[in-house]
C-alpha cells in the first residue's frame, strides 16, 4: 500500500505484500494480516493485491511467479461525518446575534450560501429546511452551495442546514433571521364612518388617500360590518366602550362606492381583497370589486359572482397596443356558493410568475392561471365597490346586492400564508373579528317560533314535531322534536363559531341504545351533516340515587354517512345534572375544529375538512345520509352563531359567556 502527499508530490510505500515469515502456505490458505501504521485523515492512499506462487519448493526466496492484479484501489480516510456547516444570508438579511434586525419583507428573496466546517474537505452536498418539522430540501451540490428562499410572511425564520459526505449526512446548524413586515396596503376601506366618503385608512396623508364616495342612492352603511362588535384594540387593550362595526350595503341596482381615480397599478404585482355577503341568490352577475382598464369597455379586473358559471371568479381583461383583447380567469373550485353568508375573496396578480389566482376564504382556487402573451395595460379607471363596467365606458352594470366590507389593496402579490392571515381578520393576537350571524333566546319566546332580534340578520327559528318552549329553552323529546332555520347561516368553508347551553334529558337518553348520537345543533349539506355539536351515548352506569343513568361524551364535527365521526371529543363525560355551555370553533385557515365545554378547551384542535352546507340549520336533529334523524332529548337555550373563528379562550370567555 502506498500513500500520496501533496507536499512531496510522490507516492511512498506504507507496507508491502503480506507473506509468511518463513516457509510457505498451501493453496486457499491466508498468509495472515499485516497491520499498518496509523493512517492519516484526508491523505490519498492506494493499494493492490496479487497472488504470488513459488515454483522451487520450500525456498520462498527463489523464483516467485507473480499473478495478475486488478490495479490500484484508491481511498482516503474519513472516520467522521461532516461537522455542522456554516450558512450566510444575502443582503438585506442578516443572522440574529444578540438581537435581531428586521430586513427585507414578504416576497423579498434571501439567498443562503452554505460553507464547510473547518477541516471538512470532502462534503458532496448540502440540504436545508425552514422549520424543524419540515422535510429537507433536495440535495444541493457542494460545487454550487446556494439556495434561494422567498419568505411568505414577516417574522422570525430559522434555517437549518447539514452537509453530506461519503459516510452520509452530518451534524446540523441553524441560523435565525427576522423578516420585516414589508410594505403595507396602498388602499384600505373599513366603511365605519358615520357619513360621507369611505376613508382610505392605508395612510394618514390626506393627499395620498384614495377615498371612496358612496352613490346618492342604493348605498349606505349599517351595523352588519364583518368585524362585529369590537371590544379590544390592535394592541390588545380593552376599549372603554365596545364598538359595533359597520360595512357598505348596496342594493343590487344603483348602489356602489368608487374612488376618483385608479388605485392599483395593474402592470405590477397586486392583490385585491374584500369580504362580501350576497343578500339574495343572484339573478345577474354580482361584482364585488373592479377597476376599469385604459380605453377598455370591460373592467381591467373584477372579482365577481358569475351566474353563468355559478361560481366566484377573478377576471382580468385588457386590450393590447394593437387592439387585441385578452382575457384570463381564475375560477372558484366549488359551484353555487351560499348566499346570506360572509365570504373572504382575494385576487392576486404575480408579475414575476405572470399568473393570476383567486382565493376564497384564504384558500387558493385551482392552479395559478397563466397570463396571455403581451404586457397588461395600465388600468386608469376608478376602483369600483359593488359594480363593474358594461358594454361601453361609463355604462356600469352587474351591481352587487348585499354587504361589502374590509376592502384592502396591495401593490404586491401576497403569499398564500399572508392571505390566510388576512382571512382570519384578527384584531390582535387574542381576538379575531366575529360577526354575530344568528342569536336566538328561547327564554323570551312563545308559540312555535323564536325570533332573532339581536344579530341584525333576522333568521327565524321554527319549532317542529312536539318541541315546545318552557320559558327557559326549547324542550325536545328525542323522537321527532326539533327546531330549524333557513340556512346556511355561515360559509362552511370559512371560519365560524357556534355556541349553546344544553340540559340533557337523562331519563329519555337511558332508553337509547349504546352508540346513539344526537345532534345538539348544526348545519346540513346537500346530502348529510356539514358540522354540528353532538352528544354520543357510550354506556350506562348505576347511580345509588337515580338508578341506571346514561354515560356519554360531547363532540364537535361531522357525523359521516357510514357512522364514523370526524372531529373532536370532550375530555370528560357529559354532565347530566345541570345545563352545560358548548362552543365549537372551526378555523378554516388551519383546517381544525376545537371544542369548549364551559370556557375550557377540551382535547386538541383537530384536523377537519369542511363540507359546504347548502341547507337548514337545525337544533335537536341532524340530516345524515340524506335523511333527518338523530333526535336529541334535551332543553336547548341561548343559541348563537358567528362568522369568524374566535382566537382564544379569553375571547370565548368574554364573548360567549357561561
Amino acid at each position: 500500500m502506498d500513500k500520496y502527499t501533496a507536499s512531496s508530490g510522490t507516492w511512498s510505500t506504507v507496507f508491502e505484500t503480506a507473506r509468511p515469515a518463513n516457509g510457505y502456505v498451501g493453496d486457499n490458505v491466508s498468509p495472515g494480516s499485516v497491520p499498518t501504521s496509523t493512517l492519516t485523515e484526508g491523505t490519498l492512499y492506494r493499494y493492490r493485491a496479487w497472488t504470488r506462487s513459488y515454483y522451487t519448493g520450500d525456498d520462498y526466496l527463489a523464483g516467485p511467479s507473480n499473478g495478475s492484479t486488478t490495479g490500484y484501489c484508491y481511498f482516503k480516510v474519513d472516520p467522521t461525518r461532516p461537522k455542522a456547516p456554516g450558512v450566510t444570508l444575502s443582503s438585506p438579511y442578516s443572522a440574529c446575534a444578540s438581537s435581531c434586525t428586521a430586513a427585507g419583507g414578504p416576497g423579498t428573496d434571501v439567498t443562503f450560501t452554505f460553507t464547510a466546517a473547518s477541516g471538512d474537505t470532502t462534503n458532496t452536498n448540502y440540504e436545508y429546511k425552514l422549520t424543524s418539522s419540515a422535510a429537507w430540501s433536495a440535495p444541493i451540490s457542494a460545487s454550487k452551495p446556494t439556495a434561494v428562499f422567498t419568505p411568505p410572511t414577516s417574522g422570525t425564520f430559522t434555517v437549518f442546514v447539514r452537509a453530506e459526505d461519503s459516510l452520509g449526512w452530518g451534524a446540523q446548524n441553524s441560523v435565525d433571521f427576522l423578516v420585516a413586515e414589508g410594505p403595507g396596503p396602498i388602499g384600505q376601506w373599513h366603511f365605519d364612518e358615520a357619513s360621507g366618503a369611505a376613508l382610505d385608512t392605508s395612510t394618514t396623508v390626506a393627499a395620498e388617500q384614495d377615498n371612496a364616495s358612496l352613490s346618492s342612492s342604493g348605498a349606505s352603511r349599517d351595523g352588519r360590518g364583518r368585524r362585529g362588535v369590537l371590544t379590544h384594540d390592535a394592541s390588545g387593550a380593552e376599549l372603554a366602550t365596545p364598538v359595533t362595526d359597520t360595512g357598505l350595503t348596496v342594493d343590487g341596482s344603483a348602489g356602489y362606492a368608487a374612488t376618483s381615480g385608479p388605485v392599483v397599478e395593474a402592470r405590477s404585482s397586486y392583490t385585491v381583497e374584500a369580504w362580501a355577503r350576497m343578500a339574495t341568490t343572484p339573478t345577474h352577475n354580482y361584482v364585488v370589486l373592479s377597476q376599469t382598464g385604459s380605453g377598455s369597455t370591460q373592467p381591467g379586473f373584477a372579482i365577481y359572482y358569475s351566474t353563468a358559471g355559478s361560481k366566484w371568479i377573478f377576471n382580468w381583461h385588457w386590450t393590447d397596443a394593437v387592439g387585441t383583447a385578452h382575457f384570463v380567469r381564475s375560477v372558484a373550485d366549488s359551484a353555487s356558493p351560499p348566499v346570506k353568508v360572509w365570504t373572504h375573496l382575494a385576487g392576486v396578480y404575480d408579475a414575476k410568475a405572470h399568473t393570476i389566482q383567486l382565493y376564497v376564504n384564504g384558500k387558493a382556487q385551482g392552479s395559478p392561471q397563466a397570463m396571455p402573451s403581451g404586457e397588461p395595460e395600465a388600468d386608469t379607471g376608478p376602483l369600483e365597490f359593488g359594480r363593474g363596467n358594461g358594454s361601453a365606458p361609463g355604462a356600469f352594470t352587474d351591481y352587487f346586492n348585499g354587504q361589502i366590507d374590509e376592502v384592502t389593496v396591495w401593490q404586491q402579490a401576497l403569499s398564500p400564508e399572508s392571505l390566510a392571515t388576512e382571512a382570519r381578520l384578527k384584531t390582535n393576537d387574542s381576538y379575531a373579528a366575529a360577526e354575530l350571524m344568528a342569536a336566538w333566546d328561547p327564554s323570551a319566546a312563545t308559540g312555535t317560533t323564536v325570533a332573532d332580534t339581536t344579530s341584525g340578520y333576522g333568521s327565524l327559528l321554527t319549532l317542529s314535531g312536539g318541541a315546545s318552549l318552557d320559558g327557559t329553552g326549547i324542550v325536545m323529546d328525542g323522537t321527532d322534536d326539533a327546531a330549524t332555520a333557513a340556512g346556511p347561516l355561515v360559509d362552511d368553508t370559512g371560519s365560524f363559531t357556534a355556541t349553546t347551553a344544553i340540559q340533557l334529558d337523562s331519563t329519555a337518553l337511558a332508553a337509547k341504545p349504546v352508540g346513539y348520537m344526537g345532534q345538539v345543533l348544526g348545519q346540513r349539506s346537500s346530502d348529510g351533516s356539514a358540522w354540528g355539536l353532538w352528544y354520543e351515548l357510550t354506556g350506562t352506569e348505576d347511580d345509588p340515587e337515580n338508578g341506571t343513568v346514561p354515560v356519554g361524551y360531547w363532540h364537535f364535527g361531522r357525523l359521516n354517512a357510514d357512522g364514523s365521526f370526524t372531529g373532536v371529543v370532550s375530555d370528560y363525560t357529559a354532565d347530566l345534572g345541570s345545563a352545560v355551555r358548548l362552543t365549537g370553533v372551526f378555523d378554516a385557515q388551519s383546517g381544525t375544529v376545537s371544542l369548549y365545554v364551559g370556557d375550557a378547551q377540551n382535547g386538541d384542535a383537530t384536523a377537519y375538512t369542511a363540507t359546504p352546507g347548502t341547507g337548514d340549520f337545525a337544533v335537536g336533529k341532524a340530516y345524515v345520509n340524506s335523511a333527518w334523524g338523530h333526535y336529541l332529548p334535551a332543553t336547548v337555550s341561548d343559541i348563537r352563531v358567528w362568522a369568524g373563528a374566535m382566537a382564544s379562550q379569553e375571547q370565548i370567555a368574554e364573548t360567549v359567556g357561561d
